[in-house]
């Protein structure tokens, strides 16, 4: 970590191909799945389906349902209108097993590969990996009473700095874009790195932050701060942002990269926590990759799913989804910009 990283500077590429080619593998693993061993489309056939009776009858989740067929739609394989599943043109021509072109068993060769045995494994206890293996814990999540690799002083450091690299590109775009001059602390929630803090910060001179996250991760953070020359601007906060009383006297939430770690009931929840610490007028933000509201890609962020799904509690949500909780909890929803990374913002005001 050398002194040159700031201030922070727009990168000249957007790595989003590089993520791409990063998260294919979960492309080849979804499909395999489905064709190998939970026989989807020869469950759907020729005709429909509705999808909570093909899920009932698989056994699966919602939150594991909604990542393989949201998967599956945006490959072009599934359509879905109003909750009943029907296949594609090619799906017919190629995926049922008895079509006459089908290239099912040439995608079996794939069926018992590790990858694929251990996303239908994920798939059917809806549980991150090496989540039940105490002297590893769940990567990426961290909450009382969760077995979490953020716990722990040398896993915690190896995942923030993995993390920062994405944060490094992306941190400097979403400050150039969304300028928030007229505002006087943010409470960056799950703050990592601290990367988004401090590029706001950099653009924003009377702006000060609240970094909230566990101790070993803002062990890390603070060497970013340090290095940035924003220590009296910032607060290092331990504590767990469910549990744990929200900070007072903020005016703007930063949720980065947080709520797509966690399941539809603790997002809820969680909005609802922070949206009552915001006074009248407060912002918060949620940077995140966005699915389609039909929940039919993009392809990207269909497989970023499938990769959140594996690592996490969470997944991607749409902008509906985010307006539908944040409209409940009382804010208003203003703006979605586009950053980097396959990233934007999306802008609510109290």
């Amino acid at each position: 970590m050398a002194n040159e990283l700031f201030p922070m500077v727009s990168p000249k590429h957007d790595p989003a191909p590089i993520f791409e080619l990063f998260r294919g593998n979960y492309a080849t693993e979804l499909l395999t799945v489905a064709v190998v061993h939970l026989n989807v489309f020869e469950e759907i056939g020729l005709g429909s389906v509705e999808s909570e009776i093909l899920r009932g009858k698989l056994g699966l989740e919602k939150r594991a349902w909604i990542v393989l067929v949201t998967g599956l739609k945006s490959f072009g394989l599934l359509f879905e209108k109003q909750g009943v599943l029907s296949l594609s043109e090619i799906a017919k021509s190629t995926l049922l097993k008895n079509a006459r072109h089908s290239i099912a068993a040439y995608i079996g060769l794939s069926g018992d590969s590790p990858g694929v045995i251990g996303m239908l494994d994920r798939l059917k206890a809806s549980t991150p990996v090496h989540a039940d293996k105490p002297d590893v814990g769940a990567a990426f999540i961290f909450r009382e009473g969760l077995e979490s690799a953020m716990d722990k002083t040398e896993s915690a450091r190896n995942l923030t700095l993995s993390l920062s690299g994405r944060a490094m590109n992306v941190a400097p775009v979403l400050a150039e874009k969304l300028p928030l001059d007229d505002r006087k602390v943010i409470l960056d929630v799950g703050a990592g790195s601290g990367l988004y803090s401090i590029a706001f910060l950099e653009k924003n001179k009377n702006l000060k932050a609240i970094l909230w996250d566990g101790t070993e991760v803002l062990k890390v953070a603070d060497q970013f701060v340090n290095q940035a020359g924003l220590k009296s601007r910032v607060t290092n906060l331990a504590g767990d942002m469910f549990s744990d009383p929200t900070p007072m006297g903020i005016d703007v939430v930063l949720l980065s990269n947080i709520l797509h770690d966690w399941d539809e009931p603790e997002c809820v929840k969680l909005v609802n926590k922070l949206v009552t610490a915001l006074p009248k007028g407060g912002l918060l933000l949620v940077h995140d990759v966005f699915l389609n509201d039909d929940m039919d890609g993009p392809l990207e962020i269909a497989l970023y799913s499938a990769a959140l799904f594996s690592l996490t509690e969470g997944r991607a949500y749409s902008k509906k989804e985010y307006q539908t909780w944040l409209n409940k909890a009382g804010m208003t929803f203003l703006k979605v910009i586009p950053t980097l990374a396959h990233c934007g913002v999306m802008v609510f005001s109290k």
